[in-house]
């Protein structure tokens, strides 16, 4: 299998992500309450709820695409509550959405390209005196792209539209641009959504393996159960903007509110 370059070593911290009585108001609507929680680095941690739970809300606190009304996300001890999502995803923490965001009318490739902070060539003065290093970069960039490709196996939709790719491919690509960015922590917001069992097993093994092999940690949003409950450990249980529950998958499985709330007994039964 190709090898992948990930971020390179950093200070030890009890967490990973640290997110600390988090709140935020939309008008009326308390949409987080006082939310707490800790990613272990390292882990696949699940968030689960159901719709409303505000569990894309807290995607987008942790990442700075909202502003909290108050509370601290903490990237490997550092405090990243108040900073640009740009600044953020040069920190190490990426995401996906929901819905894939291609570039559409742009290739495979050149999406995955696109990716790479504060590349050389972006800066005039670079590209007009620094010709050879931003040849070099550019090189070193195609050759990781290539690679990342590969190893999703979208080597062979390389130079397509990025809008003429399946669900699946869009959400493999998602993960690929992620990859470029060299993550210590992957924000993963639904991967299974939309995408057909054979590309959701190849979604799923590349996870697996990103995080055992590379140390990548990963905070997925997932409603698939039964995807949950096989891949992540721990799972945190968000209800009205709050952590109801966590634990292993089993023991959030069998906890008596979240099955009434949640799970309405049927995965209970159906595992047991």
């Amino acid at each position: 299998m190709t090898e992948i370059t990930t971020a390179a070593a950093v200070p030890e911290q009890p967490y990973l992500l640290e997110v600390r009585n988090l709140n935020k108001r939309f008008g009326g609507l308390r949409a987080v309450d006082r939310c707490s929680f800790n990613v272990s680095r390292g882990t696949i941690t699940g968030l689960i709820g159901p719709n409303g739970a505000g569990k894309t809300t807290v995607f987008n606190l942790i990442t700075g695409f909202i502003t909290p009304d108050s509370g601290q996300v903490l990237l490997d001890g550092r405090d990243v509550t108040r900073l640009r999502p740009d600044q953020i995803f040069a920190a190490g923490m990426c995401r996906t959405f929901q819905i894939p965001r291609e570039h559409l009318s742009m290739s495979v490739l050149e999406n995955l390209l696109l990716v790479p902070y504060q590349q050389h060539g972006e800066h005039w003065w670079t590209a007009l005196l620094g010709g050879g290093k931003v040849r070099a970069e550019e090189s070193r960039l195609l050759q990781k792209a290539r690679e990342v490709m590969e190893y999703l196996n979208l080597d062979h939709v390389g130079n397509e539209y990025a809008g003429n790719l399946s669900g699946g491919q869009k959400k493999l690509l998602e993960l690929g641009r992620t990859l470029m960015a060299d993550p210590v922590l992957i924000l993963l917001d639904e991967p299974a959504a939309g995408v057909n069992r054979t590309l959701l097993k190849s979604i799923v093994s590349n996870i697996r393996y990103l995080a055992e092999e590379r140390g990548i940690t990963f905070l997925l949003i997932e409603h698939d159960m039964n995807m949950v409950m096989s891949l992540c450990d721990p799972v945190i249980v968000l209800s009205e903007g709050r952590k109801l529950a966590e634990g292993r998958p089993e023991e959030v499985r069998t906890n008596k509110d979240v099955l009434e709330a949640y799970l309405g007994g049927q995965y209970a039964a159906a595992g047991s």
